[in-house]
């Protein structure tokens, strides 16, 4: 795709949504196939398991670290210049905010981006999960709740005005990156085949890494060729489910990256679900699980929002440019999830049993 030939064409705003929007295509089918999701994940290994999700999710955080720092090598992105990097990190964001969307996901059954694709499979739960998300990480940026968010961000950040760059840091070489990558990946694919995952879901699962590799090249790209600076980002879901909202409701609104990335992971999905034959609407089964999920949204919405971004934006795209909070608050995450999942949905059954 010839980028500067497309801005000529239809402008600098637009050809950022549609390169978001081709990234949140990618993703949705992906995502939709491989089944990701980091929520299930985290409970297969609180529950002692090394099972599918924990596989398909290795893959993907593997994949996109092994094609954004393979990128990287060949001059096609720089790392360094990507916004979770060239800005200032917060460390108590990374801590508190993580640890809330973890606790989030597990009540809501599912991280945002999760929510975002079984939305578009006719999942009604979802829907309004995300709705309750997305309106969340809105009031957490710029709403009622921004205040608090600023407060608790700001007792712990980076030092220099930048994130940390754990592979500078470390003092590994260019490629210690992709070598880190590849060493997970392996470890992936043989949890994949203890598992007899099929070929097909691998492709998949690796496909959601790409999607990630994808935005963060392109938006790289398209700062080349473009006369006004523009952010160099790629696939999460906190920040650009506030501005999609925001898009729809402010007239003045204008496209963007995360206009496009939102809309495309739907239609991805749709388009994967209908293929399949797996578009089914759903609703909640009653009142708890409906006030358990709405709870769990609002956290992720403003856990994430405090974060710097959610179990994607931080899991697995912030990560793939080693971004020193976006580590840790994936750190933070899995254990928000685990150990409520264990208060309260192993215990539960426990109970019961």
């Amino acid at each position: 795709m010839d980028i500067l030939l497309l801005v000529e064409r239809i402008g600098e705003a637009p050809t950022a949504a549609l390169l978001g929007m081709l990234t949140g295509v990618i993703f949705g089918i992906a995502a939709q196939r491989s089944r990701f999701c980091l929520r299930a994940a985290t409970v297969e290994f609180a529950r002692g398991r090394m099972n599918d999700s924990v596989a398909v999710w290795l893959l993907t955080f593997s994949t996109a670290m092994v094609w954004v720092q393979a990128a990287s090598l060949m001059g096609w992105m720089r790392p360094e210049d990507a916004r979770i990097v060239a800005v200032t990190g917060s460390w108590s964001g990374a801590i508190i905010g993580g640890l809330l969307f973890g606790v989030g996901m597990v009540l809501a059954r599912g991280c945002s981006g999760r929510l975002l694709v079984l939305a578009a499979t006719g999942n009604l739960r979802s829907l309004m999960s995300g709705l309750v998300f997305a309106v969340f990480a809105q009031m957490s940026l710029s709403g009622w709740l921004s205040p608090i968010r600023d407060w608790l961000a700001a007792m712990w950040v980076t030092q220099g005005g930048r994130n940390m760059d754990l592979l500078a840091w470390s003092g590994l070489p260019e490629w210690g990156g992709l070598a880190l990558g590849v060493v997970t990946a392996l470890v992936a694919l043989e949890v994949s085949r203890r598992n007899r995952i099929g070929f097909g879901r691998l492709v998949f699962a690796s496909g959601v890494g790409f999607a990630v590799a994808v935005g963060w090249v392109s938006t790289f790209t398209l700062s080349q060729v473009v006369f006004d600076p523009i952010q160099i980002e790629s696939a999460t879901f906190t920040g650009p489910s506030a501005n999609t909202l925001m898009f729809f409701l402010d007239y003045n609104a204008v496209l963007e990256f995360d206009i496009g990335l939102i809309p495309g992971v739907f239609l991805g999905s749709f388009i994967a679900s209908m293929l399949a034959r797996e578009f089914k609407f759903q609703g909640f089964s009653d009142e708890s699980n409906m006030r358990r999920a709405l709870t769990g949204a609002a956290f992720m919405g403003f856990g994430g929002m405090l974060a710097g971004g959610c179990a994607i934006g931080n899991g697995v795209t912030g990560t793939s440019v080693f971004a020193g909070t976006a580590w840790l608050a994936l750190l933070c995450m899995w254990i928000g999830a685990m150990v409520t999942d264990f208060l309260l949905d192993q215990r539960h059954a426990t109970a019961h049993a």
